[in-house]
């Protein structure tokens, strides 16, 4: 049984797996995925690419790109997007505002091994201790929730089904 269609965020750091996460989540449910990291401008690409890490003011038009193609996608979409503040999650409320967050996160080792795995991705391994301090969690009174990403993405898949099944 597939749960109603939503919009969907899959968040967390870089080496989380937002985008193996959301590639399964969507051909389960009957959902579009799009990884949000297309979305990013080239010198956004570019600046990470050189193991710089973005500001919000390099994020803020991405943001709003991102809850867009929410919108752009009326009967449910996915879009995979790090989504690390809570400012940058209200940013896409802002533009699609029945958005819920899944927020795939690990260990720091595990997230540190998966990225150096990871050859010819424009985000450096070097980048990791950024975007976990950057990293706010979750709060109560937002719509998502934390699945930790040491089981395998099937499970992680059926853990968020269940999970947004219960939500209607």
């Amino acid at each position: 049984m597939s749960p109603s269609p939503r919009h969907i965020v899959v968040m967390g750091v870089s080496g989380s797996g937002k985008s193996t996460v959301g590639d399964l989540l969507g051909a389960r449910i009957g959902l579009p995925y799009h990884d949000g990291d297309d979305l990013h401008p080239q010198s956004n690409i570019d600046k990470m690419a050189a193991g710089e890490p973005l500001t919000d003011d390099d994020r803020w038009p991405w943001l709003k790109l991102i809850g867009e193609w929410l919108m752009d996608h009326p009967d449910g979409g996915i879009i995979g997007c790090s989504a690390l503040k809570r400012s940058y999650r209200d940013a896409i409320r802002e533009v699609s505002p029945d958005a819920v967050f899944v927020h795939v996160h690990g260990s720091v080792e595990l997230l540190q091994e998966r990225m150096e795995e990871r050859p010819g991705h424009f985000m450096p391994a070097s980048l990791l201790d950024s975007q976990l301090d950057t990293l706010e969690h979750l709060e109560a009174d937002e719509r998502g929730r934390i699945f930790d990403i040491s089981g395998t993405p099937d499970e992680i898949v059926a853990a968020t089904i269940a999970w947004i099944s219960a939500l209607d």
